[in-house]
């Protein structure tokens, strides 16, 4: 099915996406990391109302909260490739954690070669939408990112309070995947 943009959407290319960041983090440091993933709150609001859309048409459902566990995964796949975004695949990892996982990430820079995860934007967006999709604070840390050479990008999405332990592990030189299983 088509995408249909409404009168509050616009559609940027991943060069301009990828020319933001660069130019933000650039010129800002730290903050416009910050800058950014404030900007990806304020669209993530947008991006689920888009999807609420969206589901209505493809699917004849109404409120998202009723999507199946077991589906998912499939439709937010099918929801972020059709915006072009990129194809994701979701699974739980931990007791209480979300992975979603990326190969193709439109944020991510492959040839930036950026020292850590960089994809702000995203954070951002990915906290806001499944926040308002789960009812609930959602916090989000990209663990793995393409623009730092990795495969994939990996966006871990759990409770604030979970993904401030793992953070503090990963600062600590221990693996994420460790912290959310001990």
């Amino acid at each position: 099915m088509p995408i249909e943009l409404d009168g509050d959407t616009i559609v940027i290319g991943r060069r301009s996406l990828s020319t933001l960041r660069q130019t933000l983090t650039e010129d800002l440091g730290e903050q416009g990391a910050v800058r950014l993933q404030e900007a990806g709150h304020a669209g993530g609001v947008e991006l689920y109302g888009f999807f609420v859309r969206w589901l209505t048409a493809t699917a004849g459902i109404t409120d998202p909260g009723t999507i199946d566990a077991a589906t998912l995964g499939v439709t937010l796949s099918d929801f972020f490739r059709a915006l072009g975004w990129g194809t994701v695949n979701v699974e739980r990892v931990g007791q209480n954690t979300l992975a979603i996982d990326a190969a193709d990430w439109a944020e991510a820079d492959p040839g930036a070669r950026a020292p850590f995860p960089s994809c702000f934007f995203s954070a951002g967006l990915l906290g806001e939408f499944i926040g308002r999709l789960a009812n609930r604070t959602i916090a989000v840390l990209e663990v793995e990112c393409r623009s730092t050479s990795h495969e994939r990008c990996r966006f871990l999405l759990a409770s604030p309070e979970t993904l401030d332990g793992v953070y503090q592990a990963i600062s600590e030189g221990r693996d994420y995947a460790t912290a959310l299983s001990g």
